[in-house]
């Protein structure tokens, strides 16, 4: 059976999903958007998921949210929550194979990208969900500028009714990443993706990556 392990190291601090047998050859790991944690049910899911098909997968507590239980990220901490995402990935890296995704919902994701933009090293592949494109109501104020630096592979999975970005908004945005992209869009789903298709995602990661081979 795969087995679940809390993990305490550093600025890592969260859940490690392991495969039957506790060897693989990919491994993901999963940050939380602004109003949640590493129990966030979108996480859950995709760690189950991935665990499932082989590979290794860690949901983390960004830093923000190990300082306190509850309440929005400290706009002061984001580079600490960045590093967070780089230590998490290091030492998913320490428990072996050879493939690695940096994954993140809405502000987790955010993060993420930002993090691959200045080290284009820290993961072959990233996987956002819900990359909260800019503040509801307000189209104008695009959290986009790092896109362009953006050399990785990266899948998008965004909501139809997603109010942070349409899928139209999202389209016009991935244009200016540097690396490969793909769009996933989940027809119905808001921010928090309830109608996300696990088989659709699975298989765009599984194809990106190869691409990076």
């Amino acid at each position: 059976m795969s087995s679940v392990k809390g993990i305490e190291q550093g600025l890592v601090k969260g859940y490690l999903h392991l495969p039957v047998g506790e060897t693989f050859e990919r491994g993901i790991v999963l940050a939380h958007g602004a109003g949640s944690n590493a129990n966030a049910p979108l996480l859950v899911l995709a760690a189950r998921y991935f665990t499932e098909r082989g590979w290794a997968a860690l949901r983390v507590d960004l830093p923000f949210r190990q300082a306190r239980p509850k309440g929005p990220p400290f706009p002061a901490m984001a580079a600490r929550d960045r590093e967070g995402l780089k230590e998490a990935i290091a030492l998913l890296k320490t428990k072996g194979g050879n493939g690695f995704v940096l994954s993140g919902h809405s502000y987790g994701g955010r993060q993420a990208s930002m993090l691959a933009a200045e080290d284009p090293t820290v993961a072959d592949l990233l996987l956002l969900f819900s990359y909260p494109l800019h503040p509801p109501g307000k189209p104008e104020t695009l959290r986009t500028a790092h896109f362009s630096t953006l050399q990785m592979p990266v899948v998008f999975v965004h909501g139809s009714k997603d109010p942070f970005g349409t899928l139209e908004e999202m389209r016009a945005a991935t244009a200016a990443v540097t690396g490969s992209t793909v769009l996933v869009e989940s027809v119905g789903s808001g921010h928090e993706l309830r109608k996300v298709n696990w088989a659709e995602v699975y298989d765009r990661v599984e194809e990106a990556l190869k691409s990076t081979r």
